[in-house]
């Protein structure tokens, strides 16, 4: 019978530790992709990482008034092009400002579902569908309207929105829980 209850001890106490470490192990095994100091988990969701980076603050603050946050803590899978606090700069002045009142919320989810594609969009899965494209491929976008995806060189990738604008994808396949991010250098606009 002590035989026995050793047998039960020792599995119980192997089950808890398992229990109890496996967070902490999952973490620590992971390899996150430093975006804006700060690592992004692919544990996490894309909200979760996001609102870590230094470099996003402005993204995250347009997508908390446009009442995105939901959406982007959901399951997915979404492919976010996301645009730097620089290449929010590089908008006319005032532009954010504008875009950031409650009376133009109809305008800043255009602009920011016009980032999002359905699917979990890497770089191998678009660099397969510019081969197939004959040197592009179309992605469209949870807003509606399409992005143009091309390479620019070996290993690069652009992402040109309606207007004819280019975006460098600067730090690619920062993978989410629900979708991935590719980091972009300017802010794509939709038709308007």
């Amino acid at each position: 019978m002590s035989k026995r209850f050793a047998l039960f001890a020792a599995a119980a106490v192997l089950a808890f530790g398992a229990v109890t470490t496996a967070p902490l192990y999952a973490q620590m095994s992971e390899k996150p992709v430093v975006v804006g100091g700060a690592p992004m988990y692919p544990s996490k969701n894309i909200i979760q990482n996001a609102i870590n980076s230094k470099d996003h603050t402005t993204l995250v603050a347009a997508v908390k008034a446009a009442g995105l946050v939901q959406t982007l803590e959901g399951p997915g899978p979404f492919t976010v092009f996301a645009p730097t606090n620089e290449a929010f700069a590089k908008l006319p002045p005032g532009t954010v400002d504008n875009l950031l009142k409650p009376e133009n919320k109809a305008m800043l989810v255009k602009v920011l579902t016009y980032h999002v594609v359905s699917g979990r969009m890497t770089t191998a899965g678009l660099m397969k569908a510019i081969r197939a494209g004959e040197g592009m491929t179309k992605l469209k976008t949870v807003e509606g309207d399409d992005l143009i995806v091309k390479q620019a060189g070996p290993g690069k990738l652009t992402v040109t929105d309606a207007k004819g604008d280019v975006a460098n994808i600067t730090i690619a396949n920062v993978m989410q829980s629900n979708g991935v991010i590719q980091v972009i250098d300017a802010v794509l606009l939709p038709p308007m």
